[in-house]
């Protein structure tokens, strides 16, 4: 009975355990490919030797790794070299290195995600690698490696009155709370067991040794492990689960000393009933007056003990159906949100894909059907003679070719990525741009755009494409709000103070709800129903503007409809570097 409940407060144990264990690592994985897609990255593996782009590289890593709060972030080159590490200022940095004998390097030189646990064989701390690939297009150039510290997990295992831990495929563990079982083995260190280990160097040099254990059975037939330790043998129930990504087991192992202790409990708590029912006998002879009291008295109080070993049993019951059904509901909502998530983006593709769809067709169908109608006309005044007139319409087509080329080109240029370079931006040339990029949705909603640039040119620290995506997202947004209502216009001003110049943006709609005031720029967050948009809008453009050293923010105009205001370090205008 009581060997039952220690393994059912184990089973407990190790499925929280290893609940913790798959959430931490589920957090980093899809990190290194994310990393190994920026810019710096890329550019460095196509230039190593390049200094300066790597001093470049080296600042993004160590910024990164901070903030994730992660244990080592690096690049390495085919070949397995370090170019570039998040700690290449520190002491020990890993710049330099070769590490191409490492599972993680081979297997994402091959194409692959990587995934290993080691010691690192220059810093000496455990975790557990996350390696993407590097890719150039279709070429291969180098490898991203993310380590994950495990010490913190580890740390909040001591102390507890189970022990848990960890080993590879090997049966070497790597995990515990119970410093003294580091790098011990469970399963005998065979040479092929050592050969593996020592290919992978995953415990550089420390001194690996075989735990002294064995295995048994006990009467109810649970697994038990004992230990041999400081001249005691120290006895526990062995409860395993296995990790198979990982290629981890998770063991915890709970100590029967106190099953055993119970046990001894009730067994002399018998022996002192019987000693007690022996004595009333003999008193029962003397004092007969006395014998119904105290034996009404010991059955009370057995009876108060049965029943509160029974509601402490039920009670731990209870606790555990909890636990299961709480660990169950979990991962069904964690599926569904996945799901849901899908199918927002999926829904976000399609009406993007729709929207384009429709504003090429509308923006090209009429400049196509004049063309017919004056070649149509040109055809017919040249066979009447009428030369002058023909010649009119052909101008009149090459003009309208001329309006379908610069449609085309803002899309294009719209549309393509930046290179992240600031410069002096103008920002007459960008507001004009998006003027005609955002027409046919302020002419579907009946919309009007009021520009004022003020008297003197404006320019700003920016890049003009990205800051005309900026520009194309607050005002679409803006044509949404006000479509539909009495007033629809759509204000855009800009003026200098001092070093600064800001953009204000204003519509006449129902403004922003208090509600979702806070989160309007958070990533997937959208007022608008599904199919109409993703929510990353608001959220792009914010991050553009803190990437020009600005700032972006919405707040409700007191007379009415939302005001977004950009504000935005101000350069000569003179000086025109709007390309990207």
């Amino acid at each position: 009975m009581y060997m039952d409940e220690a393994a059912a407060r184990g089973e407990t144990t190790l499925r929280l355990a290893v609940a913790a264990l798959a959430g931490h690592m589920s957090r980093y994985e899809p990190l290194p490919e994310l990393i190994a897609d920026h810019d710096d990255i890329k550019d460095l593996v196509s230039d190593p030797d390049n200094a300066w782009l790597r001093a470049r590289a080296n600042d993004y890593l160590k910024e990164i790794n901070a903030l994730l709060k992660s244990s080592d972030i690096y690049v390495l080159t085919p070949g397995g070299d370090t170019i570039a590490a998040s700690n290449y200022d520190q002491p020990i940095s890993f710049v330099g290195e070769n590490f191409s004998y490492r599972p993680y390097y081979q297997d994402a030189i091959r194409g692959n995600l990587g995934r290993f646990f080691a010691l690192g064989t220059t810093s000496l701390k455990r975790g557990y690698y996350f390696s993407s690939p590097i890719r150039i297009g279709m070429e291969i150039r180098g490898v991203v490696v993310f380590k994950v510290d495990i010490d913190g997990i580890e740390s909040s295992w001591k102390g507890g009155e189970q022990e848990i831990i960890v080993t590879d495929p090997e049966g070497i563990i790597f995990m515990t709370g119970r410093p003294q079982w580091l790098y011990a083995g469970l399963l005998p260190l065979t040479p092929e067991r050592l050969a593996r280990t020592e290919a992978s160097r995953r415990y550089a040099d420390e001194m690996l040794r075989e735990l002294p254990v064995s295995k048994a059975k006990s009467e109810g037939g649970h697994p038990l492990m004992r230990v041999e330790e400081g001249g005691r043998t120290r006895e526990f129930i062995e409860l395993a689960e296995e990790m198979p990504e990982e290629g981890w087991t998770v063991r915890v192992l709970a100590d029967t000393s106190s099953a055993h202790a119970q046990a001894l409990t009730a067994v002399i708590s018998a022996l002192l009933a019987l000693s007690l029912a022996t004595l009333g006998g003999a008193v029962i002879l003397q004092r007969r007056a006395r014998l119904a009291e105290r034996l009404q008295l010991q059955q009370s109080a057995q009876h108060e003990l049965e029943r509160r070993v029974e509601e402490r049993t039920s009670d731990l019951a209870l606790v555990n159906t909890r636990l299961e059904t709480e660990v169950a509901e979990r991962r069904a909502t964690e599926q569904q949100l996945r799901q849901t998530q899908a199918d927002l983006i999926q829904a976000g593709k399609l009406a993007a894909l729709g929207q384009m769809s429709a504003a090429l067709s509308h923006e090209f169908n009429q400049p196509l059907a004049a063309v017919k109608t004056y070649a149509d006309n040109a055809a017919v005044l040249i066979e009447r003679a009428r030369i002058d007139e023909a010649r009119d319409n052909i101008s009149r087509i090459s003009s309208l070719a001329d309006r379908m080329a610069s449609i085309s080109r803002h899309l294009r240029n719209f549309a393509r990525k930046p290179n992240q370079k600031l410069g002096a931006v103008g920002l007459d040339e960008v507001v004009r741009d998006t003027q005609e990029i955002v027409a046919w949705r302020l002419k579907a909603a009946d919309a009007t755009l009021m520009v004022d640039l003020g008297q003197t040119p404006l320019a700003v620290k920016a890049g003009s494409v990205r800051l005309q995506q900026v520009l194309v997202n607050i005002i679409t947004n803006a044509a949404d709000a006000v479509e539909g209502r009495a007033d629809r216009r759509i204000e855009l001003s800009a003026r200098r103070k001092g070093g600064k110049v800001t953009i204000s943006i204003r519509d006449h709609g129902p403004g922003v709800p208090a509600a979702v005031a806070d989160r309007i720029f958070d990533p997937f967050f959208s007022t608008k129903g599904v199919g109409k948009g993703l929510g990353l809008g608001l959220s792009i453009s914010y991050n553009i503007v803190k990437d020009f050293g600005g700032s972006l923010g919405v707040v409700n105009h007191p007379e009415g409809g939302a005001l977004f205001t950009i504000e935005l370090d101000a350069a000569r205008s003179s000086v025109r570097e709007a390309a990207e």
